[in-house]
């Protein structure tokens, strides 16, 4: 059984403080320092001084909750701490990766536009140009870096760093990856509700073993949706490219993803818009272009928002056989493979650009 913090704390909506009709979670009682390894839970109870007269009760009662709602074989008598509203005030915000230099979402605003073949490539390229390279598969519905990079079976371990357990990243390529793809069945779908979704993302983002980064690129979900509002609240994002295809219903839903970021809420600087499948090329006239999708509509939505155009990428059968057999077509010296590389030194250009004219990213703030 996994066990994640949305399944403690509905547990924990059915402990009612003494003599209020409310329970602890609505009461602001459970701490934000809640910890999981395995069956193990540990988090303190905050109350208003240390001589409150139900601590014991209310502490027993928690655990008794946990093991009735969840789990029997939950671990957690004895891991409540208690503190009081003055020892739990917020300290001074750290950095979740302080190791990590750029934070690159990569989106698109509807489905099979190539989002996840971008983001592989783009952070393969990366590697190839030198940088330390992470990659995170967000795309917790739908998973493909796995495949994508040809690690399908890779086996995950655990890092003991004091206290903490910390999740050691499949390699490839001279990618780290992570992607729940690597703990679920791959034939089966992932029937979560949003709630579990983020927070399994969150555990992936939190206790990777990520180590120092120059980019840490994150394969985001298509659409709009809960996820992306998880990454920006959880991360301090450096900036976001979208991906689409030339033909104008992508283009719309591109729009409304460039949108999102840059509204009022979020506040993500837009790096540049990436069109893919901008033309097709045959292999055997390999100077030919058909534009099959339309031509130049992610560069004129680039120029009709006021965003760079990133790169535009032909539609050549090489980019797919290189995703469905695990072999990134930027590893081959192709005209293909060269506009991933071309791709990456623009998305560096751009990231230099914006941290010299813009100030540091923020976590999105929730009220």
């Amino acid at each position: 059984m996994a066990l994640y913090p949305n399944l403690i704390i509905d547990a924990l909506r059915t402990v009612r403080y003494p003599g209020t009709g409310k329970n602890i979670v609505e009461m602001g009682m459970v701490n934000d320092d809640m910890r999981i390894d395995g069956m193990k839970v540990s988090f303190s109870l905050i109350f208003e001084k240390t001589t409150d007269p139900f601590i014991k009760s209310v502490v027993r009662a928690a655990e008794v909750a946990i093991n009735t709602h969840v789990s029997p074989e939950v671990d957690i008598k004895g891991n409540i701490a208690v503190v009081t509203r003055q020892q739990a005030a917020p300290k001074a915000a750290q950095a979740v990766l302080p190791g990590v230099k750029n934070i690159i979402g990569v989106s698109s605003g509807k489905g099979g536009v190539g989002k996840s073949t971008v983001a592989v490539n783009l952070a393969v390229a990366l590697a190839q140009l030198g940088y330390k390279v992470g990659l995170l598969d967000a795309d917790i519905f739908g998973p493909s870096i796995p495949k994508m990079l040809g690690i399908e079976d890779a086996q995950l371990y655990m890092r003991q760093e004091g206290e903490q357990s910390l999740i050691v990243p499949a390699e490839q390529y001279g990618v780290k990856t992570l992607s729940i793809g690597f703990v679920i069945d791959k034939d089966k779908p992932a029937l979560w509700r949003g709630g579990m979704a983020s927070n399994a993302l969150k555990q992936l983002i939190t206790q990777g073993d990520w180590g120092e980064l120059d980019y840490f690129v994150i394969d985001m979900p298509p659409g709009t949706s809960d996820i992306h509002l998880t990454l920006v609240q959880t991360l301090a994002i450096t900036g976001a490219i979208v991906v689409t295809t030339p033909q104008e219903v992508a283009l719309a839903d591109a729009r409304k993803g460039v949108n999102m970021f840059l509204s009022d809420h979020v506040e993500v600087p837009v790096l540049g818009i990436v069109e893919n499948m901008s033309w097709f090329t045959p292999a055997s006239h390999p100077t030919e272009k058909y534009f099959i999708f339309g031509k130049d509509g992610g560069k004129n939505l680039a120029n009709a928002l006021g965003v760079s155009l990133l790169g535009q990428i032909p539609m050549v059968a090489s980019i797919c056989k290189g995703g469905d057999d695990g072999t990134p077509v930027t590893l081959q010296n192709s005209v293909s493979g060269q506009s991933f590389i071309a791709l990456a030194h623009a998305v560096v250009e751009a990231v230099d650009t914006r941290n010299l004219t813009m100030p540091p990213s923020h976590k999105v703030e929730t009220h």
